[in-house]
């Protein structure tokens, strides 16, 4: 599958570890020029650098995703040099304070409703336009089992990441019969991350699935024929 994209854009969210530094590198590896962003801009200079080393063309921009005007800028930026956006992985997010409903911190839950939804909106509204013009847009947006089938205590992730999946299968939906935009979700399922290691500090990492196996069948979803709203659930 090398160089199956060839010449596309691709822009990654949350791409300074884990999966989303992982995701951007399979996507690079196979020929896309990839944006990376983030707030931490020495981690994504390590995975601009690490995709350079590999040949892979890659360009940082280092944002807090819960700014819409830096969403803006960087859509502005992005559509300056570019004409077309043909891959947007929405991945960042925040898992914030596993607690019950009724003491959930009002204060944290405006943050975890406004990256892992809000600012997702954003994203898309910014960048509709550049996806448009793409001749075979993908969007994929990462969510958790927990947005399917709640659980005690993860109500405030779980609440946004519903919203999420509801966001973009709209979108998708919309998109159907106007443009090339094809929408998907994607469930890594239990994944050796730090967002995971929050959640299950007791747990044993080396049970778990590696990031890199994740963002494999990220990049391979993406290059196939999947259907828009198709939902990928990745076991093992």
């Amino acid at each position: 599958m090398a160089g199956v994209f060839d010449g596309q854009l691709a822009l990654v969210t949350g791409a300074s570890r884990g999966i989303g530094a992982e995701t951007a590198k399979s996507l690079a590896a196979r020929g896309a020029h990839v944006i990376l962003t983030a707030r931490n801009s020495s981690e994504l200079e390590q995975v601009e650098e690490a995709i350079h080393e590999a040949g892979g063309s890659a360009t940082i921009a280092p944002m807090d995703l819960t700014d819409p005007e830096s969403i803006a800028r960087l859509a502005q930026a992005i559509a300056g040099r570019w004409n077309a956006l043909d891959i947007l992985v929405l991945n960042a997010a925040m898992l914030g304070t596993l607690t019950g409903v009724p003491t959930i911190d009002g204060q944290e839950f405006n943050r975890v409703i406004t990256l892992n939804l809000m600012a997702q909106q954003a994203l898309i509204a910014n960048f509709d336009a550049m996806l448009q013009n793409s001749k075979n847009a993908r969007l994929v947006a990462l969510t958790s089992s927990v947005a399917k089938s709640p659980r005690a205590y993860w109500g405030a992730y779980a609440a946004s990441k519903a919203a999420l999946e509801t966001l973009i299968t709209s979108y998708g939906e919309e998109m159907r019969n106007m443009a090339a935009i094809r929408t998907a979700i994607v469930d890594p399922g239990k994944t050796r991350t730090n967002m995971r290691a929050q959640a299950y500090p007791g747990e044993d990492p080396q049970t778990l699935k590696t990031a890199g196996i994740v963002a494999e069948k990220i990049a391979e979803f993406l290059a196939s024929d999947f259907e828009t709203n198709s939902r990928l659930e990745i076991e093992k």
